[in-house]
């Protein structure tokens, strides 16, 4: 083994007859790259599993997958807000890859392609990150998912450099981890969604794919695992000591477990509140009434078109919302940025240039402005929170009158 190479960090694991090769990297490390060339070129393995979901393998191999974004289908299911979370990752991954001239996740590639020149079987062994995301949001109170909306932002904000010396760092944590550092070091849900949960899920998938060559005739006796460093400690202890059938594991660990009905009784509760305030003023008097009424419309309405407008949505979009948003109590289900955002979509449909350049527009902030693909989203995800700002006002000035 090379002295570049011994400084990697490396675990090797024997289990039911395979030689796990564990080689922890960094997402954006020119020293990665190097070293899965290298223990690739000196080493014989029978497979090569990388930290990868089918949709982000399918992103890097076609980058021009996004041009298969059906936005009117996203908004549709409420999906906007986590596409808009990939698209942050993403853009805080090619932003230091940007800084260093390096390709995002260049030392996956480069175990996919060694692993393709030698014929050996590549196997996508992560969790698919909007999975992630989804249970890590519903592990965790409301603050911390403050915390993860803001570690998002935040990545989008900041411009420091990052010296090359702290990438190498990152062998000691994970892309997602280090998104949310200390929000994961002070939650143990949070951890336990982003890292732990990961770590048994890759070691499902590696047992999973070893028995299934196996039954197909093609045993493997020794396999290269890709994953970030972080994953390392983690999956080495799970292959040592899992017992349970994997795929059920995989399963369970790719559910999303039910959300808390609180913020549902919570938003059901201040609106009916703010339904019997406006009949009891109604009940004293027709004017107080009407006034309650018109601060519901025009606080709910106008939060939700200045959210639109902040995003730079088109005046017409702003009218949707301020039109939809009064109306929310009788349509819960359907948020006030799906009206907008349709709106928006409708007339300023995203061309080829758009999804031609999404990756690179979103890496800084202002780009989320400048593409019409993303500034979409953002006129989803504004107007719902203009929404809610409006409400609380309306609230407050509606209680007010009451009492």
């Amino acid at each position: 083994m090379s002295e570049s190479l011994a400084a990697q960090p490396i675990a090797r694991i024997h289990r039911d007859g395979v030689e796990y090769v564990l080689l922890g990297t960094a997402h954006v490390s020119r020293a990665s790259v190097e070293a899965v060339r290298e223990i690739l070129q000196h080493e014989s393995f029978d497979a090569v599993a990388v930290e990868l979901c089918e949709p982000r393998y399918k992103s890097m191999r076609d980058p021009e997958s996004f041009r298969n974004l059906d936005l009117f289908q996203i908004i549709r299911q409420g999906k906007a807000g986590l596409v808009a979370a990939n698209l942050a990752l993403s853009a805080f991954q090619r932003r230091l890859a940007e800084q260093f001239g390096i390709e995002p996740g260049a030392e996956m590639k480069a175990a996919m392609d060694c692993a393709e020149a030698r014929d050996l079987p590549v196997w996508l062994i992560d969790r698919e990150v909007g999975i992630t995301l989804k249970r890590a949001m519903r592990s965790v109170g409301f603050l911390d998912r403050l915390g993860i909306i803001g570690g998002l932002a935040g990545s989008l904000i900041t411009r420091e450099d990052v010296e090359e010396s702290e990438i190498e760092k990152l062998k000691e944590g994970d892309m997602l981890g280090s998104m949310f550092n200390e929000f994961a070091k002070e939650s143990p849900p949070l951890f336990e969604a982003l890292i732990a949960e990961r770590d048994r899920y890759m070691t499902a998938r590696l047992r999973e794919e070893s028995a299934d060559a196996q039954q197909a005739g093609k045993p493997v006796r020794k396999v290269l695992a890709v994953i970030g460093a972080g994953h390392l400690a983690g999956i080495r202890t799970a292959i040592e000591s899992q017992t349970d059938d994997p795929a059920p594991m995989q399963e369970a660990l790719s559910a999303l477990p039910p959300g808390s009905p609180w913020p549902k009784r919570i938003g059901f509760a201040i609106f009916a509140i703010i339904a019997v305030a406006i009949a009891v003023l109604f009940y004293r008097g027709t004017d107080t009434g009407t006034e309650a009424l018109w601060t519901w419309v025009l606080c709910t309405g106008i939060g939700s078109a200045l959210g639109t407008l902040v995003a730079g949505g088109h005046p017409l979009s702003a009218l949707a919302g301020f039109v939809v948003a009064p109306l929310k109590p009788f349509r819960p289900g359907v948020p006030v940025g799906a009206a907008s955002a349709g709106v928006e979509v409708w007339i300023h449909r995203p061309r080829v240039a758009d999804f031609d350049s999404l990756r690179d527009d979103v890496i800084h902030w202002t780009g989320w402005w400048k593409n019409r693909i993303s500034r979409i989203l953002l006129v989803f995800v504004l107007t719902n929170l203009g929404m809610m700002f409006g409400t609380w006002v309306a609230g407050f000035r509606i209680i007010k009158a009451l009492i």
